[in-house]
């Protein structure tokens, strides 16, 4: 199989197969994405998607049969069969997300074996990706279908540059939060370096979920997740716009057009084009129609609706009894205003061909687009691009994510019919002039960034964030990196290794209780081999109490540093800081008790010469808000320059200024010459010692960020297996 450099992926290829009379028959889809991905410059991709065709529908020799014939249009299928179709498509896809994402949280409906399904298809996909993408090439996912397959491909293909694209909206958390595999989700979308979103509202949703569920915050549209940063922003697609514009003066077109003005003379023509779906709102929009007639006489008998509803999901029961409340509307309606020469409403549930649309839109004087909630919606643009020179209204759904981009349509909330209806009175009353005004004004912006435009400028900052990941993990230690401090470690006869803890030696725990924190067995007896080894002197240099680090490593031969170098222990007795920190523990421990009563989930850890306020428990949002006001609060309070107010991982400490890691490291490798020395930590506090060793030592940051250190390993369990490594050798 050849590996490519760009993989696009999306549910559906845009080469459709069927079988026609025992045949296999291969068409090309007319659908908005792959017209944009065609225009890419780059050819050196694949697009890996399913053909459309059920796999227990093939046999062996038809499915190679597809792939043959698939890979001379640069397509490459997922074969599913067709319980994993009903289960992850029909089901998790459509029956569980796109409600829920829609606001339609009631309709939603949440089966183990939807999410069995959905979880086994994105592997599959997983699976066709792996298999033609170069190891460092560029992967772009599309949609909802397929949110769990970014982070498989980032522990399959760490190198790898991920994009993903939402193309539906991204609800905010109250309505996020009901899914019950949320987590799971967020975390299958961080695996990309690139998210993308229709508008930025969409965006902050997400964001505001990673942050009340996952605890991750961020800056400007960037997060930290997983020794990465994944970047968040917003691109509103377009459309081919030259291909409406050219499409007005084909014939087919031209003919089409005239047969609609010669059909409706007389009359003005609202049109409404939509998949049959209940977030399009169609039923209000029936009902803001009937108030129109209803309200302003004088229109009766002078304009029409004509309704075009393409069939969609027509085998599940909520879009079939969608499709009859529709239809016996349109029929109420129609009986009750309609005369021998009259219907008010045109209805038709079909698939039009595309001259067809088009000679629809131009002729339409209003175009009637309200969904209740729709993350683009591309019939508004369509519809705009195809009135060249020729008046037209467009009323616009305030729900749709197009409004941004068109405020000089009449915006309108789907919800109030009675809003709606004046709408439509307003736009049968507006002038040829401010008609043409506002569609000139539209049609400048759409011209401008177009369907192509927008899939060029997701690439060209994928490229980006993939090259900023690269630029961001220059330190990440290498293989080679790894193999020679092995070496220099073996080949040294005096070694001192000086080693923080939480976060380097042991994950982060919920509460800085000693009973939480304290080392297993295996670390214990890990520790105890470095330090018995006769060529090494091991230290721990930590911000915990020194009765904590003594209990946890009684029977260790281990120097230990407690409460950031405030206390040392060398040859088994204590030594502290001439410091006196006691005054100004009793003025700041009140502030700290304040915000402990006011927060639930924080807490306060008092040390001799520290005070720490944990806020690793409270609601993430919450979280953020109270620490930035607890320093600021501290900072007003404190009035010695000798004393500091520091941020850590998910602390808040007040601590003197002159205790720091960076002189305890000092002292130790003063009184410890030796010809190998090892550093490892994780937070600010550690950058100290980073900062005051020696050049030639091998100092090591555990996780990511910034730092002084000279590698970087991912997480404390890559650490510790450095260390259990190191632990074996003589």
């Amino acid at each position: 199989m050849p590996r490519y450099n760009l993989v696009i992926v999306s549910n559906r290829l845009p080469i459709n197969v069927s079988r026609k009379n025992g045949k296999l028959i291969f068409e090309e889809s007319a659908g908005g994405l792959a017209r944009a991905m065609s225009s890419l410059e780059q050819q050196d991709r694949i697009w890996v998607g399913w053909p459309g065709i059920a796999a227990d529908d093939l046999t062996e020799e038809e499915k190679v049969e597809v792939e043959t014939e698939l890979a001379a249009f640069g397509c490459y299928p997922v074969h599913l069969a067709s319980e994993q179709v009903e289960q992850f498509y029909e089901g998790y896809s459509n029956d569980t997300l796109w409600p829920l994402f829609h606001y339609f949280q009631s309709l939603s409906h949440h089966r183990d074996e939807y999410w069995a399904a959905y979880q086994e298809v994105n592997r599959l996909f997983a699976d066709a990706v792996e298999s033609c993408s170069e190891q460092s090439g560029s992967i772009w996912v599309h949609d909802y279908h397929l949110m769990m397959l970014p982070g498989i491909l980032r522990e399959r293909l760490a190198r790898a540059t991920i994009g993903f694209f939402l193309h539906i909206p991204f609800p905010s958390f109250e309505i996020y939060r009901l899914l019950p595999q949320r987590k799971e989700l967020l975390r299958g979308l961080l695996g990309a370096d690139l998210i993308g979103f229709h508008i930025y509202d969409y965006a902050r949703h997400f964001l505001s979920s990673c942050l009340r569920l996952l605890g991750l915050s961020s800056y400007q549209g960037l997060l930290e997740y997983d020794g990465r940063t994944v970047k968040t922003d917003a691109y509103p697609i377009g459309i081919d716009y030259d291909k409406f514009r050219n499409a007005l003066s084909e014939g087919s077109v031209k003919k089409s057009i005239s047969a609609l003005n010669e059909s409706h003379k007389g009359q003005k023509l609202i049109i409404s084009v939509d998949r049959l779906d209940y977030s399009k709102g169609i039923p209000e929009r029936l009902e803001a129609f009937r108030i129109l007639l209803a309200d302003y006489p004088q229109f009766r008998e002078k304009v029409r609706l004509v309704m075009v509803a393409v069939p969609s999901r027509t085998e599940v029961e909520t879009y079939q009894n969608l499709r009859d409340q529709i239809e016996q509307t349109v029929s109420r309606i129609n009986g009750e205003y309609g005369t021998v020469d009259w219907a008010p409403i045109s209805y038709q549930f079909q698939n039009l061909p595309f001259e067809e649309v088009v000679a629809l839109y131009a002729a339409a004087d209003v175009a009637l687009v309200t969904p209740i909630r729709d993350g683009m919606n591309l019939v508004a643009k369509e519809y705009v691009a195809s009135k060249q020179n020729k008046p037209g209204v467009l009323i616009l759904s305030e729900m749709t994510g197009a409004i941004d981009e068109l405020p000089e349509a009449l915006s309108i909330n789907p919800s109030d019919a009675k809003s709606v209806a004046e709408a439509m009175h307003h736009a049968l009353r507006m002038s040829k002039r401010e008609q043409l005004r506002r569609l000139s004004v539209m049609q400048r912006r759409l011209k401008s960034y177009t369907v192509q435009a927008w899939a060029n400028d997701f690439l060209q900052d994928l490229e980006a964030a993939g090259g900023k990941r690269e630029q961001q993990h220059k330190k990440r230690m290498t293989a080679s990196e790894r193999q020679a401090l092995v070496d220099a470690y073996r080949s040294a006869s005096s070694r001192l290794i000086i080693l923080d803890y939480d976060g380097t030696l042991k994950d982060f725990v919920p509460s800085p209780r000693a009973l939480m924190a304290q080392p297993s067995l295996k670390l214990r007896r890990m520790l105890k081999r470095l330090a018995t080894n006769d060529a090494n002197q091991l230290a721990i240099v930590s911000g915990r109490p020194r009765k904590a680090l003594e209990r946890w490593f009684r029977g260790i031969d281990v120097t230990l540093i407690a409460e950031h170098g405030a206390w040392t222990r060398y040859d088994g007795k204590w030594t502290h800081t001439d410091n006196d920190f006691k005054h100004v523990k009793k003025q700041l421990k009140p502030i700290l008790a304040k915000y402990v009563s006011r927060t639930a989930g924080s807490e306060i850890e008092e040390k001799d010469y520290s005070l720490v306020w944990h806020y690793r428990n409270v609601v993430p949002e919450l979280a953020y808000v109270r620490a930035a006001e607890i320093k600021r609060e501290l900072v007003e309070v404190i009035s010695s320059d000798e004393i500091g107010v520091f941020s850590g991982d998910k602390v808040i400490e007040i601590k003197p200024n002159d205790i720091n890691k960076g002189y305890a490291a000092s002292e130790l490798e003063a009184v410890y010459q030796s010809e190998f020395i090892l550093c490892a930590g994780d937070d600010y506090t550690d950058e100290d010692m980073f900062r005051d060793l020696p050049a030639e030592a091998y100092t090591i940051k555990v996780g990511p960020g910034d730092t002084r250190a000279h590698a970087q390993l991912a997480s404390v369990t890559e650490m510790t297996t450095l260390l259990e490594e190191l632990s074996y050798l003589e």
